[in-house]
């Protein structure tokens, strides 16, 4: 019989910071994209190719942090993509995000099959090191759990932060809500709604792009095809649980990073059949939905904005 001591530990719960992080980051991403009125169903897609994006430029210069940039701008440019069908041309949200992901599955497949010769899984890459912070390293228990992880997961809360204060505290942030709310009132008070729709769509993509560089340069040092596992859908499902809040958002995907590091976990320790342990966190997504969706007011109506 398998001890409790051996299923809850330190371990597990940093494990659980570390799965938390890449689904915050598209999160955040998404409820950036939603508190202006567009739903962002390409956050997986977008994860996977920011993904393959960082190792490909990693691979060919060397250089980890080059790979996040890349990552980064890669997550951008498809937040462009999908900001210029759901803007300019009053596109189908959920439509286009769905085109995102389907492309980012074929073309990230295709390119590591020209670049490595095989579309399963690339070469490995040179890899963000970890961060140890010495101080609260020596701290028992708190140092097991925080005190040694990759620098994107100390800078996953900073951004949660820094997410908070612009959208509740400064005018900039006045003014994405109330685009996403009321975008005609918006305009007539002089706000640029489409630059205010372009710039959080844009960035929904750049979060969405570390999550996929944390995947592929510090939680692994390689790309695999299809290594987002869902996670750019379980992150709306972290945005929903979290009422499109940040710190709400922050402490939803924390949540279902709980439940990835459990199920890994259970794997491990082989308490149960690897069917149900793998379900477990797509499992706790449905329930967590089939509880929220309904209750939880969404920012805006999502409706195509034509200037009047």
């Amino acid at each position: 019989m398998v001890e409790l001591l051996d299923l809850i530990n330190t371990g597990l719960f940093a494990a659980a910071i570390r799965m938390a992080t890449p689904i915050a980051y598209a999160a955040l991403g998404g409820m950036f994209s939603e508190r202006v009125g567009v739903m962002n169903i390409g956050l997986e897609g977008i994860m996977l190719t920011s993904a393959f994006g960082g190792v490909a430029v990693s691979y060919y210069t060397g250089s980890a942090w080059l790979g996040v940039v890349a990552a980064v701008l890669v997550g951008g440019l498809l937040g462009l993509f999908h900001a210029i069908i759901t803007v300019k041309y009053a596109g189908d949200q959920v439509v286009s995000g769905t085109g995102i992901n389907i492309l980012a599955a074929g073309f990230t497949a295709y390119m590591s099959q020209v670049i490595w010769g095989t579309r399963g899984s690339s070469d490995a890459v040179n890899s963000i090191p970890d961060l140890t912070i010495p101080v609260l390293k020596q701290i028992p228990v708190l140092g097991e759990v925080f005190g040694t992880h990759s620098p994107l997961v100390y800078l996953m809360p900073i951004i949660t932060a820094a997410s908070y204060y612009v959208l509740f505290k400064t005018p900039l942030g006045l003014r994405i809500r109330a685009v996403g709310e009321h975008p005609t009132a918006a305009e007539t008070a002089g706000v640029d709604v489409v630059k205010i729709k372009y710039m959080c769509i844009i960035l929904s993509g750049m979060l969405a792009g570390i999550g996929g560089a944390f995947l592929s340069l510090s939680h692994l040092n390689v790309f695999n095809k299809g290594m987002t596992g869902g996670r750019g859908f379980i992150a709306m499902a972290a945005m929903i649980f979290g009422k499109w809040m940040p710190f709400s958002v922050f402490g939803a995907s924390l949540l279902f990073g709980f439940a990835d590091a459990l199920q890994m976990r259970l794997q491990s320790l082989g308490i149960l059949p690897p069917q149900i342990i793998l379900a477990i966190p797509y499992v706790l997504t449905v329930a967590i939905l089939a509880g929220v969706v309904g209750k939880a007011k969404p920012p805006s109506d999502y409706k195509p904005y034509e200037k009047e």
